[in-house]
């Protein structure tokens, strides 16, 4: 996970405290661990050695050296400061990276079906939709389509409609136990996008979906 700007340069003037510090590499790691440009004035005061100038001749020596060993990516000058980037010849293969994981986010919307699923279970689709306030047929097919809910029988009343629960994939996904591991709800409160987001927020980028073919309106 990318450094904050604070925890970045509290970890660069850490290592600018050993001896022979190799400042190249220092700034190279910086650059690694940011997602941010940074300009060659913040890169030298979190070097704790040298001045720009001197940053400049660095990166300058880096790239001599990603150039000449054919390396994926170089140091470039955009925002009126540096960053780590991926040479444009491997965009093609980075889009695709982008894409899954766009595709691997649930909404708001799915998250809030899927937690009234977990917390209410076994639970019947007009009893999603009465406490959300809008149609789930679709919803439900598709977190059933990711494996995320499953058909669990059928109620004891007329026309026997299905009943809904949570997999094991559910469980996998956002690092639970057992469905009794959820956050306890405060009493009277409904379950949430934003309850079942704080369960996991890593672990929902495991889940596969495809937002192009789910519904407009009420969408992954």
């Amino acid at each position: 996970m990318p450094l904050d700007a604070n925890d970045t340069e509290a970890a660069a003037v850490a290592i600018a405290d050993i001896a022979d510090v190799d400042a190249p590499a220092v700034v190279e790691a910086i650059l690694f661990s940011t997602d941010v440009p940074l300009s060659a004035r913040k890169l030298s005061q979190m070097l704790g050695v040298g001045s720009a100038a001197d940053v400049i001749a660095h990166i300058e020596s880096l790239n001599e050296t990603y150039d000449k060993n054919g390396r994926s990516f170089r140091i470039e000058c955009i925002a009126n400061g540096y960053q780590m980037l991926t040479r444009s010849e491997y965009d093609v293969w980075v889009k695709k990276l982008q894409k899954s994981r766009a595709d691997s986010r649930l909404s708001a919307a799915a998250l809030e079906t899927l937690a009234i699923v977990a917390y209410k279970q076994p639970i019947l689709r007009a009893d999603v939709e009465s406490i959300r306030g809008v149609a789930a047929g679709d919803m439900l097919v598709r977190l059933r389509e990711v494996d995320l809910v499953k058909i669990v029988g059928r109620a004891e009343e007329i026309g026997r409609p299905m009943l809904y629960g949570t997999t094991n994939k559910f469980l996998t996904v956002f690092g639970l136990a057992s469905v009794k591991d959820l956050p306890k709800l405060e009493d009277g409160r409904r379950p949430s996008a934003e309850g079942l987001q704080a369960v996991s927020d890593a672990h929902v980028d495991a889940i596969a979906c495809d937002e192009s073919s789910a519904p407009s309106d009420d969408s992954f």
